[in-house]
């Protein structure tokens, strides 16, 4: 299907939506679009006097997403400017924000998206992959988030929140089972444990898939493409007075499964599939070795005491998350090697099985501050400290010699951050509100790597050193101003920062890389509110950012070494829009567009392209072997996303029937720096269906879904040093779920 095809489809189907609520009868206009309280500054509000650009995603929404255990990636395209993918499967999911993101596979990548949960930062991005269950509320926040959140967060932040202990006893069970053996396992108990002083939340998840892709190597019927995962949260809150609480949050997850499936040569010449590609096969003679570990779990400590009834109030939160993983997968896609026949499918330069693993890390976060208002000011002002200590082993398998080690190498790095911050707002009348906030961060890191054992003949090196480190201050000022009682307008400037990163594996390399610090300034407009019959709830904004030393990672290439890059600069430019509306009782509907145009601006900049055979479109460099990718947009940065969704309930016997579908589009995308004919995907089109049956006052429910009913098949990354190797979307999966809630 072409671009323009897909985009005709989305305006028939909106216009069809419209159309058939236009058709329904009127009803009465007292109901209204409730209203979406956020903590994107730390503090509760309504998600329209929130001077950013925000979206949250809960509900009935957030539900339809996870259907048949989906994990963090169901969000991609979903949000406007969001999208999230990765080559590590369930977990490390790779976020990318109004086109910043990093494309990094090393389990040391640095992220300038990040994943905050329940005000825990989550740094290390297989940390990120900790599976949603018993979550009230998923926020988006695009753009520099500096001041409040800190390093690492110049494209933005996703924010997630889990159901905290209720005083009355309620609780929730879900099971579902679906296409593929598919079974998802959630639920929570809450309530008082000591009266209204001691409460809990006790809330638990399981999920499982069979393999269901074929191995037409070994013969092996359902080989790969399965997994367990479960997860547990434990939470206790002490409250033994109005002004002071405790609240004890423990979490732990386990997931065994395969890792992603890599497919040679899939990728046909000058783009797109290759005819007769299926999605369901393979043919890989490493595969049978291929496994997929995470254990980690976490423990956080959220301290708040109100200095007086309506004065300030202090809050202290102490965190430490802890991880050991461990993937090994078919990094070729195929068997054998042309030298070493039979080979296949498609050419097999050479077999390449490998894998990565983090034996121990460590991290520990503290952060504390002082929030509250006098008069006109409120303020929030804090410190904030952060240490990770993480290893991480990765190694070389000879496949052909049945999978035998002959690689490899380590590296060890402990990173320290301090900072203290400062945010203020200042109601200057009734209808303007001015704010703004510093941050000054400290960050530095020990780093060492080694190679041990060369599976290229290199033999091993020494131990190899980086001890970068850097300060800055970021900053925001923002204004907002009540046009009228139901339409905000806002404005804000933000400098974001992201401290140095490096880059070390070594198997096939034997240096190291380092990025100098990045910056970000980012200025953003836009206009929020509701139309007067308070049925409609609706945001947008325009924006344009410039990024200095914009960190960038050369994945593979012909020499099949990651190295870290510095582009002067990089700049982007584009809108977003989000609206809610109730045009009559019962039907809610939702829509979210976004564009995004993203461009390396550094006219030295040039990068080893493919070893694959692949058609590079750029001009070659300077320097013989490399292309000069100044002007290229970002990867995995598409110009246009696209989501809507639309829900109706009609009543029948004491409870309603409903139905709910939500559609996501993105266009094309490429996936590396460099820009080729055959490592991009054109466009995704995903749908979501679901229908059902809801008892009276919610009690319990039972509903048929599909996830990507179309059953599209794209491309969402691939591997470009051997063949043409790719790996794509998951397929349709139908099913059904069942619900009580007491």
């Amino acid at each position: 299907m072409k671009t323009s095809a897909t985009l005709r489809a989305l305006l028939v189907a909106g216009a069809s939506a419209t159309a058939f609520a236009m058709a329904l009868p009127a009803q009465a206009e007292e109901a209204t679009v409730g209203e979406v309280i956020v903590t994107a500054q730390k503090k509760s509000e309504n998600i329209n006097d929130v001077p950013l650009s925000v979206t949250a995603v809960q509900g009935a929404k957030l539900d339809a997403f996870r259907s048949g255990g989906g994990d963090i990636r169901m969000l991609s395209a979903r949000v406007p400017s969001l999208t999230l993918e990765s080559s590590f499967g369930r977990t490390f999911p790779r976020p990318y924000i109004r086109g910043l993101g990093n494309t990094d596979f090393d389990l040391n990548a640095s992220q300038p998206v990040s994943f905050v949960y329940d005000e825990v930062v989550l740094e290390n991005p297989v940390l990120k992959g900790f599976p949603l269950f018993d979550i009230d509320q998923v926020e988006v926040l695009r753009g520099p988030q500096g001041t409040l959140f800190g390093r690492n967060t110049p494209a933005g932040v996703l924010k997630f929140d889990s159901a905290k202990p209720t005083k009355e006893f309620t609780g929730y069970g879900s099971a579902s089972y679906a296409t593929y053996s598919t079974i998802n396992l959630e639920g929570a108990v809450s309530g008082p444990i000591l009266g209204e002083t001691l409460t809990g939340r006790l809330s638990g998840l399981y999920q499982h898939r069979d393999d269901w892709v074929d191995n037409t190597f070994t013969g092996e019927k359902n080989a790969s493409e399965g997994y367990d995962q479960f997860a547990l949260r434990g939470q206790l809150l002490w409250a033994p007075t109005d002004q002071f609480s405790a609240l004890l949050n423990a979490h732990y997850q386990h997931l065994d499964g395969t890792p992603r499936v890599f497919r040679a040569n899939i990728i046909a010449v000058g783009g797109g599939f290759v005819p007769g590609f299926k999605r369901d096969e393979i043919a890989q003679d490493a595969q049978p070795r291929a496994v997929q570990k995470v254990e980690s779990s976490g423990v956080n400590l959220k301290l708040n005491y109100k200095l007086a009834e309506d004065g300030p109030e202090i809050t202290s939160i102490t965190a430490f998350e802890r991880l050991h993983t461990y993937s090994r997968a078919d990094i070729d896609g195929g068997f054998g090697a042309a030298f070493a026949p039979p080979s296949g499918p498609g050419f097999i330069p050479f077999p390449s099985e490998s894998a990565d693993g983090i034996p121990m890390l460590g991290q520990f976060s503290q952060e504390t501050r002082l929030s509250g208002k006098n008069g006109a000011l409120g303020y929030t002002i804090g410190a904030f400290y952060f240490h990770e200590d993480v290893k991480i082993d990765s190694y070389d398998y000879n496949t052909l010699a049945g999978g035998a080690l002959d690689g490899f190498a380590y590296q060890h790095q402990k990173t320290e951050s301090w900072a203290g911050f400062a945010n203020l707002d200042y109601q200057v009348n009734d209808r303007l509100n001015v704010g703004g906030g510093l941050r000054l961060s400290y960050d530095k890191k020990k780093f060492l790597a080694q190679r041990t054992i060369s599976p290229i003949g290199g033999g091993a090196t020494g131990v190899l050193r980086a001890s970068p480190s850097s300060n800055e201050l970021s900053y925001n000022v923002n204004a907002t101003y009540a046009a009228t009682d139901d339409l905000n307008l806002y404005a804000r400037i933000a400098r974001g920062y992201r401290a140095p990163s490096i880059q070390g594996r070594l198997l096939f390399g034997d240096s190291l890389s380092v990025a100098d610090k990045e910056t970000e300034m980012s200025y953003e407009a836009g206009v929020k509110g509701k139309l007067p019959n308070a049925r409609v709830r609706f945001d947008a904004d325009v924006f344009y950012y410039r990024a200095s030393d914009l960190q960038l990672t050369a994945v593979g290439g012909g020499a099949n070494f990651n190295r870290l890059l510095n582009a002067d600069h990089a700049t982007g430019y584009g809108f977003e829009f989000n609206a809610e509306a109730e045009p009559i009782d019962r039907l809610i509907l939702t829509a979210g567009l976004s564009y995004n145009h993203t461009k390396l601006d550094d006219p030295n900049l040039a990068t080893a392209p493919c070893g694959s055979g692949c058609t590079v479109l750029d001009p070659a460099g300077a320097l013989a072997g490399t292309v000069n990718i100044d002007g290229n947009p970002l990867p995995n940065a598409p110009k246009w996303i696209a989501n809507v969704t639309a829900g109706y309930s009609w009543p029948m016997a004491s409870g309603e029937v409903f139905v709910f579908t939500d559609w996501a589009y993105r266009s094309k995308i490429n996936f590396f720096l460099y820009q080729s004919a055959e490592y991009q995907d054109g466009h995704l089109l995903e749908g979501g269906l679901r229908l059902g049956y809801r008892a009276a006052g919610g009690a319990w429910e039972v509903a048929a879904f599909g996830r990507n009913i179309t059953n599209d098949k794209s491309l969402e990354g691939g591997i470009d040093f051997n063949n043409l190797t790719g790996f794509v979307n998951d397929p349709r999966t139908v099913g059904v779920e069942v619900k009580a809630n007491f």
